[in-house]
């Protein structure tokens, strides 16, 4: 059965909910015995332990060897997700930079006008 991990637990935990998930019910874990009974969630299929940033270190199907592979994974190329979010932010850094040029060109026109 899995465990997850998500930023935000209670929204997770309120959407299986609405799924028909029985979800902090105190009802005793079958095969995830180490799930906080507020964060464990049974379906007809199994069970599921949704844990918060927070509660990371509670984590039982992952070792820390797990987690020192994701940090030290070099990150994703030539990517979609990747190459957008690079245009994005190169975008934004263009229309500052042409913004403050225009704003520049108007003041030094509005100064001279003034003379």
């Amino acid at each position: 059965m899995p465990e997850q991990l998500t930023k935000h637990p209670e929204v997770t935990l309120q959407v299986l909910r609405s799924a028909g998930a029985q979800c902090g019910t105190g009802a005793p874990p079958a095969i995830l015995t180490a799930c906080p009974a507020e964060r464990l969630c049974k379906l007809p299929g199994g069970e599921i332990c949704i844990y918060g940033l927070a509660d990371v270190s509670r984590m039982t199907q992952f070792t820390p060897s797990d987690w020192q592979a994701l940090v030290q994974a070099p990150p994703a190329s030539g990517g979609a997700a990747g190459a957008g979010a690079l245009s994005a932010s190169a975008g934004l850094a263009l229309a500052i930079a042409v913004t403050l040029i225009l704003l520049g060109v108007m003041i030094g026109w509005m100064l001279r006008r003034g003379r």
